[in-house]
């Protein structure tokens, strides 16, 4: 094989790993290469890669692929940690050298999803930290709370809206984050407009009233102030969420999608 043919093929190979990370927003430096003959030797995490270091392993995601990893867990895989990053989860082999997207389920008795109940702990938790900027519609008769990501131009999000009374006299309080589904800042780094829509909305002087008339076509009036949009979007994508709207439940599990009033009252009542 001479040197032509393998230079052809790192270089094919490293476009092919750059474009499958770019799907993640992830910064791929992991395929540095000092020339094109010699690749860059990646650093190892730990000396024993059957022990797992937390602070070599965030260093080491950090440094490759520019993720900022929040917490660290072992999982029931040996030598598979859990990695809660300010991009969703993800999982990696202790010494660093194997990433994984996707989820890792146990296949015992029954079949478990590992990320959940770690997950669950961080929703409620952000939950808590940002009760005092969520927009709330709150039942009569409160029997259960949900708290929901949303977005104006979301179809599915306006139709769960539309049924708030409905959901309201089953007892179900809503509780909304801002979760704009264009992101925050678009290629050029100005503020996309649905996260100015959203921002409007949360500082409106009354912001239940103005997120319903956005969700039913109406015009939203600009505003600006301090309201921790962004805050909220990041910790939307902390926790896996992917689209609107996202319902955290009481016990910190989440339902992807519109759930129809009388189906959630059941959910409610069975967690």
């Amino acid at each position: 094989m001479n040197k032509t043919f393998i230079t052809h093929a790192i270089t094919k190979t490293a476009c092919v790993l750059v474009a499958a990370l770019s799907t993640l927003s992830i910064t791929p430096s992991a395929l540095a290469f000092d020339s094109i003959d010699k690749p860059v030797e990646m650093v190892k995490a730990g000396t024993d890669p059957t022990q797992l270091d937390k602070d070599a392993l965030k260093g080491k995601i950090k440094r490759t692929l520019g993720l900022t990893v929040i917490d660290v867990e072992a999982t029931p895989v040996p030598g598979i940690a859990m990695l809660i990053t300010n991009q969703g989860v993800y999982y990696a082999s202790y010494s660093g050298d194997y990433f994984i997207q996707g989820k890792v389920y146990s296949l015992g008795a029954t079949v478990t999803d590992l990320s959940e109940k770690s997950l669950a702990k961080i929703r409620l938790e952000g939950v808590e930290r940002f009760k005092d900027d969520m927009i709330v519609y709150k039942a009569k008769d409160e029997k259960h709370v949900v708290t929901v990501f949303t977005d104006i131009t979301c179809g599915y999000c306006r139709k769960m809206h539309a049924e708030m009374d409905e959901y309201n006299a089953k007892g179900i309080t809503f509780k909304y984050l801002a979760y704009p589904r264009s992101g925050i800042s678009d290629r050029l780094g100005n503020p996309t407009q649905g996260f100015k829509d959203l921002r409007s909305v949360w500082c409106n002087e009354d912001p239940a009233e103005a997120l319903t008339k956005a969700k039913t076509g109406g015009k939203v009036a600009y505003r600006i102030c301090d309201k921790p949009i962004e805050a909220e979007f990041n910790f939307g994508r902390q926790i896996g969420v992917s689209g609107t709207p996202a319902i955290i439940l009481e016990n910190g599990m989440m339902l992807p999608g519109y759930q129809p009033p009388a189906q959630l009252e059941e959910i409610l009542k069975n967690i």
